[in-house]
This record gives C-alpha cells, sequence and structure tokens, in this order.
C-alpha cells in the first residue's frame, strides 16, 4: 500500500478528481494555502495498492500539467505610478508536487 500527498493548483483539482473517482479511487481533500502569484492549491491524499500506483501518477500527469500563462505584472510600490508601463509576461503554471510514501496499516472503520 502506498500514500500518494498530491499538491495541485485548484483549476486540476475538479477534474482530477472525477477521474480518479471513475477510476475506483478514493481521495481526501485537504484545503491549504501558499502558492505561486496567489493562485490557490489544494492538497490530495490517496491510499493506492502498489499495482495501482502507476495508474494514478498517469492521471495525475495528464490532468495536471504545467503550462504557460500570461500576466501583467502589478504596479510598483513605490516610485512614481505615472510613467510605469505594465507589460505581460509569460510564467509557467500547474503541474503537481506529488510525494509517495509506503503505508505500514491501512484502517477503514
Amino acid at each position: 500500500m502506498k500514500m500518494v500527498i498530491a499538491i495541485v493548483q485548484d483549476k486540476d483539482v475538479s477534474k482530477l478528481l472525477e477521474c480518479v473517482i471513475q477510476a475506483g479511487l478514493r481521495a481526501t481533500r485537504l484545503a491549504s494555502s501558499g502558492g505561486f502569484l496567489r493562485s490557490g492549491n489544494t492538497t490530495l491524499l490517496f491510499g493506492v495498492e502498489e499495482q495501482r500506483l502507476e495508474s494514478l501518477l498517469a492521471m495525475i500527469r495528464e490532468i495536471c500539467y504545467q503550462r504557460e500563462e500570461i500576466l501583467t505584472q502589478a504596479q510598483p510600490v513605490m516610485g512614481p505610478i505615472d510613467t510605469y508601463i505594465p507589460f505581460p509576461i509569460e510564467v509557467p503554471v500547474g503541474g503537481a508536487t506529488l510525494f509517495v510514501l509506503d503505508v505500514e496499516q491501512f484502517i477503514r472503520v
């Protein structure tokens, strides 16, 4: 038995959970904070048998891929605002951070 801790961007959570449930797996969803560019994230906990681990990881890779997003820079806090011209920049967003742990004992009550 393995435990997968997945920190996923909020935009990807609903689609990932739908796919996981269709595959007959269960997940525990935890609200978490932090993230780059003030975007939200969610921590998901999965208990999965070793033979199903690779299929779970494949689902996560397929849905939570890294992509580029165009953002405009925020106004500077100090300095003249009338001369500030914001310009769009491309930043990578998405993806997931995964931790795979061995589970010594799993009990469902």
